[in-house]
């Protein structure tokens, strides 16, 4: 009985135990750098009249994600494998993928980039262009 009744908590938690937060509407689009499409990352929305932020994957360089309406910056971040290292200092130690960003800053952590979020449907295409 237990193990039902914390079934039903989790549901309730998981669904907002009725709980009204701000209307959502969905945004997709693709992202492009330098003219190709981004093949993985995360695009990240973050309102600036204070709602949450959210945040959706990036594959085969399109997106799409629930945002609240009105202005959000935007932040875009992708890494890329630039080569191998072991993870400890063992002749056993197995190897690790060293990763770096592939997005200029100007577009995460420093970005700039800003769209208005309307009721309904958005779409928005992101080019980016290496530094």
């Amino acid at each position: 009985m237990k193990l039902r009744s914390a079934y039903w908590l989790m549901v309730g938690l998981i669904s907002g135990c009725g709980a009204s937060g701000p209307a959502l509407y969905p945004v997709q689009g693709t992202v492009t750098l330098d003219g190709a499409p981004l093949e993985n990352g995360l695009v990240r929305f973050s309102p600036t009249k204070g709602e949450a932020p959210a945040a959706g994957e990036i594959k085969g360089g399109r997106y799409s994600l629930n945002v609240a309406s009105g202005e959000a910056r935007v932040e875009i971040t992708s890494t890329k494998v630039t080569g191998k290292r072991k993870a400890y200092n063992t002749p056993d130690s197995p190897m690790v993928e060293i990763t770096k960003e592939a997005v200029p800053e100007k577009y995460n952590a420093k970005s700039e980039l800003k769209h208005t979020v309307t009721a309904g449907p958005n779409t928005k295409d992101f080019e980016l262009k290496g530094n």
